[in-house]
């Protein structure tokens, strides 16, 4: 049985009883950064073995971690935040977890871009949430087929690169197309800065950047 339990974004206090509970249950704890992780485990007194589990070794451990949920094995995936699979690794595990016949659930809980998308005050009965964008290969397609887009549109991205994306964004779809960047969600110094793709640019130009980013952009009208 594996299991994919979405941990806080920011906020220790966010998990649910019933990730905790499973948690404590788990044979094996499967941690993106088993030092992010530690903290959520100490915070909630948990003492389970943890292994490694992320972008650069999925490929060559992941058979073998089939093989011990075959044997009756329960696991449970954590990443750094949010929930596995979102922007996150998950993806190859549970596909070969399904061609194995292993059950997999995910539980529900924290991801970053619902509450940035309530918050944004953007329409939200139909997004599209595009994740990062590419960094080089296929950004410029992107932008462009995305200016199109008349949903409106999620993004992550990372405070160094988030004023050039911002400007970018205000040229492939306009100065005025209105945002909500959203920054330290549910911690302390939580902030939605809402406004002009220019003036959101600006702002945080100005400002500096820090923190966890989500970007929400209407869509073309």
């Amino acid at each position: 049985m594996l299991y994919l339990v979405p941990s806080p974004i920011g906020n220790l206090q966010d998990m649910t009883y019933r990730a905790v509970e499973v948690l404590r249950q788990a044979d094996l704890l499967l941690a993106e950064d088993t030092r992010t992780s530690s903290r959520l485990l100490q915070h909630y007194q948990i003492t389970k073995p943890v292994t490694p589990y992320h972008q650069h070794n999925e490929h060559k451990v992941v058979h073998h971690l089939v093989d011990q949920l075959k044997a009756g094995k329960i696991m449970a995936l954590l990443t750094d935040a949010g929930t596995p699979g979102v922007s996150d690794p998950a993806f190859l595990l549970v596909r070969e977890c399904i061609r194995a016949e292993v059950r997999v659930e995910c539980l529900p809980g924290a991801t970053a871009f619902v509450p940035a998308l309530v918050d944004s005050g953007l329409p939200m009965h139909r997004f599209a949430f595009e994740g990062f964008l590419p960094p080089k290969k296929g950004r410029h397609t992107m932008l462009t087929q995305l200016a199109e887009e008349e949903r409106t549109i999620v993004f992550y991205e990372s405070p160094l690169r988030l004023v050039k994306t911002l400007e970018e964004l205000a040229t492939y779809f306009g100065q005025e197309r209105p945002c909500c960047v959203s920054r330290e969600l549910t911690k302390m110094f939580e902030e939605n800065k809402r406004g002009t793709l220019a003036e959101v640019a600006a702002y945080f130009k100005e400002k500096g950047v820090k923190g966890e980013i989500v970007v929400v952009v209407g869509g073309k009208q």
